[in-house]
């Protein structure tokens, strides 16, 4: 039974970290949070603040795959205890994870990229994710801006 437990735990655990920072992170974070109320309701704050520190860090991040990996242990333990308190658990835990991965698998799930910048008082701002932007100024102080040929 412990072995079984484990892998759930794990591929619980991998399912919920690969979709940090996609579209499909709401609902997998709701359902977590749903595992977690049903064992103690009490525990759904701070799951839920530690769900979404981990996903921040994962947007954030230049190495997202790295995080991932390492939060990935972190929830493998988190859901193998829950596991073992409430066994009742595995169900819908496995039925998350089903639905998750059959999203990932059929292209349903898109990388939720945030970015932020603010210019303020005189301050002007060139931002780009994920490729290059080139600006000069030309005669009498006017910018121009050539952005490269990746996604913006």
């Amino acid at each position: 039974m412990s072995d079984e437990l484990t892998l759930l735990a794990e591929a619980g655990a991998a399912t919920v970290v690969a979709a940090m920072a996609t579209d499909l992170w709401q609902a997998t974070r709701d359902g977590v949070l749903g595992l977690f109320r049903r064992d103690a309701p009490d525990s759904a704050a701070p799951v839920g603040a530690r769900l979404d520190e981990g996903a921040a860090l994962v947007r954030t991040s230049a190495a997202p795959d790295d995080v991932r990996r390492a939060l990935a242990g972190t929830w493998a333990r988190e859901l193998h205890e829950l596991l073992r308190r409430d066994p009742a658990c595995r169900v819908p835990l496995a039925r998350l994870t089903a639905e998750v991965d059959g999203a990932f698998a059929s292209g349903r799930a898109a990388v939720v990229l945030e970015q932020n910048n603010t210019a303020r008082d005189s301050g002007t701002v060139f931002a780009v994710q994920h490729g290059d932007i080139h600006t000069t100024r030309g005669a009498g102080g006017a910018t121009r801006q050539d952005p490269d040929d990746g996604p913006q």
